[in-house]
């Protein structure tokens, strides 16, 4: 099941029913960085119904992947996805985890009296505890070799045994994800990474599941959920980003 929907999302969201949602993957407007197409209205009172939506539509258990970054504005940070994420608390999400997206080809500043910003925030919030984890696992680099230690005593917290260790040859992936800055062949002004797209979906869903993405763009979510055997719900406001959603998704 495909569904694409051109639409406002806030609208859209409203005729859905509830808890129909195993996971959302999706990248909000970051403050006033860019204007797609000149159709963007959006602030916190707009950010707290959508949120308040994807809420009511999503399933217990299931998980809300929202990637997020703040504007610089007159030398000072806005902190607006934290205020998002502390929201997202407020009307019942546990904020399950803080994951970085790490970019490896960031784009370079000049002239500023700040570090060069390369990274994003994904904020994992789940309806409870998640109902799905698929970790995906990353090779150790000592794997199978014994590692000799010490560590405290469990009955009394204080007095420390030697131990001895094999190390596993496979742990879980870190929650810092590099991926570089998708190359954008589109008019759409901000494309994800597919891999990172598919690994969230990956990770906080199986075959079969509800996949939504109520700000789709040029539907990177859509195209790695059908890619996964998902299903897909996805709602994109302007015309031109949703007939790019719909060609790829061909």
């Amino acid at each position: 099941m495909i569904n694409l929907i051109q639409g406002d999302c806030i609208t859209e969201m409203q005729k859905m029913e509830s808890s129909i949602i195993d996971l959302t993957v999706t990248s909000p407007p970051y403050d006033n960085l860019r204007t797609y197409a000149g159709t963007l209205d959006w602030n916190f009172d707009i950010f707290k119904q959508v949120a308040n939506e994807l809420y009511r539509i999503t399933k217990d258990g299931g998980v809300v992947v929202w990637v997020v970054g703040d504007a610089t504005i007159k030398g000072s940070e806005t902190g607006t996805s934290f205020r998002q994420a502390l929201y997202f608390k407020e009307i019942g999400f546990n904020l399950h985890d803080t994951m970085i997206w790490n970019k490896t080809n960031p784009m370079p500043k000049v002239k500023t009296k700040r570090y060069f910003d390369k990274f994003e925030y994904m904020f994992i919030f789940s309806k409870g505890q998640p109902r799905i984890f698929n970790p995906i696992m990353q090779k150790c680099k000592f794997g199978g070799k014994e590692y000799n230690s010490t560590c405290k005593d469990i009955t009394t917290g204080k007095e420390r045994t030697k131990k001895n260790f094999i190390l596993n040859n496979e742990r879980y992936k870190d929650n810092i994800w590099d991926f570089a800055v998708a190359q954008n062949k589109t008019s759409h002004p901000a494309i994800f990474p597919e891999q990172l797209a598919s690994d969230h979906i990956i990770s906080w869903s199986n075959e079969g599941d509800v996949v939504f993405d109520p700000f789709m763009g040029s539907g990177t979510t859509g195209k790695m959920a059908k890619l996964n055997n998902r299903k897909f719900i996805g709602i994109e406001k302007v015309p031109e980003y949703f007939e790019i959603a719909q060609e790829r998704m061909k």
